[in-house]
This record gives C-alpha cells, structure tokens and sequence, in this order.
C-alpha cells in the first residue's frame, strides 16, 4: 500500500474516519465523518507524526521551523520534527503559541523556536474546516517576526466548497493569503481506497460519490 492508503486505513482502525449518516456543523447531512479527538495514544501519535513527516518529504516542502497552532497543532508539529529527523534526517525546530502572552520569566507569545526575520515555517494542522486557525496564526506570526510560510499541511483535504462560496477551505485561504496547503490524503483519495477494497464501506460509496458531486471541488 502507498503511505495515502495505510494514512486511511489508520484513520479507519483508530475510529477517526467513520462512515455512516452524520449532521455537520454546516447542517449537511455527510455519509462520512472525521474526528480527529480519537488520536489518544502514544502509538498513534508516534504514526501520525510519520504520515505528516511522509507528506512533507514527498512535497519537498523546505523550511526552518513547524509551527503547531494551540490547541491541537501543539503535539502534531513535536510528533512531526521528531519523525523528519529519525526518518529522513531532517533537524527541524518547532514551536508553538501561547492563547495568551506570557509577560514574565522568559515571556514572548512563542514557546520553542523564537521565530526570526526570514524564517520559513511549515503550519501544522489536524483539518481545515474554514482556515479559522490559520486566520488566527497569522497575526501571531507577524508580530513575532517577518517569517516566510513555506505551506501548511493537514491531515485531510474533505475537497468542500464552504456555505458562502464556491471554493474550498483550502483554496480559499490560497486566495486570500498564498499560503499552499498540503494534505496527507484528500477525499478522492478515500473514495479510492473504498473502491480498490484498502478500507471497507462500498455500502456507502455511491453516497460518498454523490456528496462529492453535489458538494465537492476539485
């Protein structure tokens, strides 16, 4: 199997990736459902962390630094710095920001790397729901330094235009701030693994093809 298949099929054992009826925050009714709170151990953190260091290296995305955006982003940018050395022999830093600046011991808004002018940084996220995180990040960013970013990657691209718009989340923040989002996998890439048999759900296949069709972007 590719990385993008094994990526699925962890979703899929880990209770990540379910299939089913659900209600989405938007009030569409989605024959799939992704809950990314289910990562809970330290295995599956240790394998999560190898599928974003995985996409990283097969996207030659280069940088100084990951950065993990509080809450969630936090063990994914640890996780991921410590699979780009063990695996491929990458020495990057990480940091992540405080919900609020600290203004005693060694202060700062960062906790990690202190980020420099001409800094590239990778953002480290579970999904993409609206580019909220991303949105937030930014000033953050540019009040630490004058930092340059290389991308952000997630773990799932769900390919969806948003409620207002006919973009996805996805091309939306590439729009309206150039930033390029990677993901390990993207919808179509789930479909596929249902189809060639990776994962089970072929019951609910032709709902996920029809979800994408009246939904779904390329």
């Amino acid at each position: 199997m590719t990385y993008k298949e094994q990526f699925i099929k962890f979703m899929v054992e880990n209770g990540v990736l379910k299939f089913g009826e659900f209600t989405l925050k938007s009030g569409r009714k989605a024959p799939y459902f992704i809950n990314t709170g289910n990562y809970k151990s330290g295995a599956q953190l240790s394998k999560l962390g190898e599928y974003y260091a995985q996409c990283i290296s097969d996207n030659n995305i280069s940088a100084d630094t990951l950065v993990g955006p509080a809450y969630k982003g936090i063990p994914l940018a640890v996780t991921t710095a410590v699979s780009l050395y063990s695996r491929f022999g990458m020495d990057l830093n990480y940091c992540f920001d405080r919900k609020e600046v600290k203004d005693h011991g060694e202060g700062g808004l960062f906790v990690g790397k202190q980020l420099t002018d001409g800094e590239r940084v990778i953002l480290i996220e579970d999904v993409m729901t609206s580019g909220k995180a991303l949105r937030e990040m930014l000033p953050k960013l540019e009040q630490a330094a004058d930092v340059k970013i290389a991308g952000m990657v997630i773990s799932v691209d769900r390919m969806e235009r948003g409620l207002e718009s006919e973009l996805s989340a996805v091309q939306e923040v590439y729009k309206e701030f150039g930033v390029k989002v990677y993901s390990i996998v993207n919808m179509n890439d789930i479909i596929n693994a249902i189809e060639d048999g990776v994962i089970d759900g072929k019951e609910y296949l032709e709902k996920m093809k029809e979800y994408r069709k009246t939904y779904g972007v390329d």
